[in-house]
């Protein structure tokens, strides 16, 4: 049966009925459980980026792994035209990436506004495990890369840059295509991941060249922690895609998880997200949001603004596409 906005309402109001901020996590065995190892990614892209985590997960690897592994398939693939190499340039015509890893105990590691890197994910990641920080950003994230062994490349391809240069001579501004993935038959926008792995150790990864034709300098919310990406090991984790600014404004990911840790089900925490975003962002219907979860019960749950935002399922049982609730619903 197909959601209506009404119906969807209906279901979020129900799952956020009865909470208070100082309500315990609900158990375990209220939530269907999926055989683990489980992954979770946004968009058609997420396949491939899912079958390389599954690699590692099936053979007992680690989640953590398994996450940039996975989005790594993404940024190296240049039909994927928001992520890495390949990615649409900004206003400028730079090809800008930010990227962020998180792992079961709450460590991470994040990098803004980086150029010349074709894996921002792994940057991050050593952010994470060789730095006090967790955001390096800009030209010391570059500085960073390169003193840890990353090769500076050539992100934009011929095919992007008269792409970018058509829309110059247009002398266009910058707005936001709501599922252009759909539209033009690309795989397109953010790539995040989250993976359980059979030890029960739940890690997520996110990255991003963000939206195209954006501000020279603009930062999105891939690689804000509890925006794009928040995993808390004893709870689950979430993830974002779509405009990050209304990510940005509410702390999706995290806003995701704390109603996963007072008793919702993944679908309805995201629900729950969403539902925030329309009621604090007066312009929320000029964009495109999506959220993933996955509950450390091994559960999954999806839902976006608009129809169309398809996520990437792998258990030991089904591999494939699924479309998550929308607030507009398709009647």
């Amino acid at each position: 049966m197909k959601t209506t906005r009404r119906s969807f309402l209906a279901k979020t109001s129900l799952g956020i009925a009865g909470l208070s901020l100082t309500k315990v996590a609900a158990p375990v065995s209220l939530f269907s459980k999926n055989e683990l190892p489980v992954v979770i990614s946004t968009w058609r892209h997420g396949l491939p980026a899912n079958e390389a985590a599954w690699e590692i997960l099936a053979n007992g690897g680690y989640a953590l792994d398994a996450v940039e592994a996975g989005v790594k398939v993404s940024e190296a693939d240049p039909n994927v035209t928001t992520v890495g190499y390949g990615a649409i340039p900004d206003a400028s015509g730079k090809v800008t990436l930010d990227a962020c890893i998180m792992d079961e105990k709450g460590r991470a590691g994040s990098v803004a506004y980086l150029q010349h890197i074709k894996h921002p994910i792994s940057v991050a990641r050593l952010v994470m495990e060789k730095t006090p920080h967790v955001m390096l950003s800009g030209k010391g994230a570059l500085q960073f890369a390169l003193e840890n062994g990353f090769g500076k490349e050539k992100l934009l391809t011929p095919e992007m840059r008269k792409r970018w240069k058509e829309w110059k001579k247009e002398e266009r501004q910058f707005s936001p295509e709501i599922n252009i993935e759909n539209k033009r038959l690309e795989n397109h926008d953010t790539i995040s991941m989250l993976a359980l792995d059979k030890e029960g150790r739940l890690c997520g990864a996110c990255t991003t060249s963000g939206l195209a034709f954006k501000m020279h300098g603009r930062v999105g919310d891939s690689p804000i922690i509890g925006a794009g990406l928040f995993v808390d090991g004893e709870i689950g984790g979430a993830a974002a895609t779509g405009t990050g600014e209304l990510v940005m404004k509410t702390l999706g990911s995290f806003l995701v998880v704390e109603f996963m840790r007072n008793g919702m089900s993944p679908s309805d925490a995201c629900n729950a997200a969403i539902l925030r975003i329309t009621e604090k962002i007066p312009d929320y219907q000029e964009h495109q949001v999506g959220f993933i979860a996955l509950h450390k019960s091994g559960e999954t749950g999806a839902a976006s603004i608009q129809p169309g935002f398809e996520y990437a399922l792998k258990t030991k049982n089904f591999a494939g596409l699924k479309e998550a609730d929308a607030w507009f619903k398709k009647w």
